[in-house]
């Protein structure tokens, strides 16, 4: 090996560690990550217990609860998208337990379909407290007037319904509406990409180390 090969094998070692090391650092977030949605997938699991006086959005996310109250003929629905079944909306409903007003996200209403009426008596609901985070830098403002919202925004929604900010994403109501579907909190909604990232740092670096590859034998071949 001539001198002037030392130094782009060096860069090219080097470069490729870091990139080694950005890889190996993702993988550790990986187990991290898959450790934190096992532990939020057993919670949303447990058994159901009353519902809190003063919930709390970090505290009681993903609490699961039961409740039974009277829905109001107050609320909104939510632009939403199932596989296989397509466009529609989440319902959401004032619920008033003793007194309380509360909002339950009822599940998924298709495009096209009904509702059925209220129920004449009390309903109970089995659910997950919620306080989703779905706005983004391209959410549309809500269509207040109209009842349609692009994303579930606790505060705003309760402001507007005139409620506590507190969401129920129901497991189950009782006695059910056939043309809605409950949609349940799970974890396949908390991004996990750690996976792909690592494979794209180990990706560059085994480009990395064939392109120090390739200017090392170009400099070899220079020098016969």
């Amino acid at each position: 090996m001539t001198k002037r090969m030392i130094v782009p094998l060096l860069f090219g070692l080097l470069g490729a560690a870091i990139l080694m090391s950005l890889g190996k650092w993702q993988l550790d977030r990986l187990a991290w990550k898959e450790n934190i949605l096992s532990q939020i997938d057993a919670r949303i699991g447990d058994a159901p217990v009353a519902l809190p006086e003063t919930p709390d959005p970090e505290a009681d996310k993903y609490m699961p609860v039961t409740v039974t109250g009277t829905f109001e003929p107050r609320g909104l629905r939510v632009l939403a998208s199932r596989k296989i079944i397509g466009a529609g909306h989440r319902i959401i409903t004032v619920l008033d337990v003793d007194g309380r007003q509360i909002m339950v996200d009822r599940g998924f209403l298709k495009n096209g379909d009904a509702p059925g009426a209220f129920p004449d008596g009390p309903v109970t609901v089995v659910g997950n407290l919620h306080w989703p985070d779905e706005i983004s830098n391209f959410t549309p403002e809500p269509d207040i007037d109209g009842g349609l919202w692009f994303a579930r925004q606790v505060p705003d929604m309760a402001a507007t319904l005139n409620t506590e900010p507190v969401l129920i994403v129901a497991r189950s109501i009782t006695p059910a509406d056939p043309a809605i579907s409950p949609w349940p909190v799970d974890s396949s909604g908390i991004p996990n990409d750690h996976r792909s990232y690592a494979i794209t740092w180990f990706s560059l670096a085994a480009i990395w180390l064939g392109m120090t590859g390739l200017l090392l034998w170009r400099i070899r071949r220079q020098q016969v």
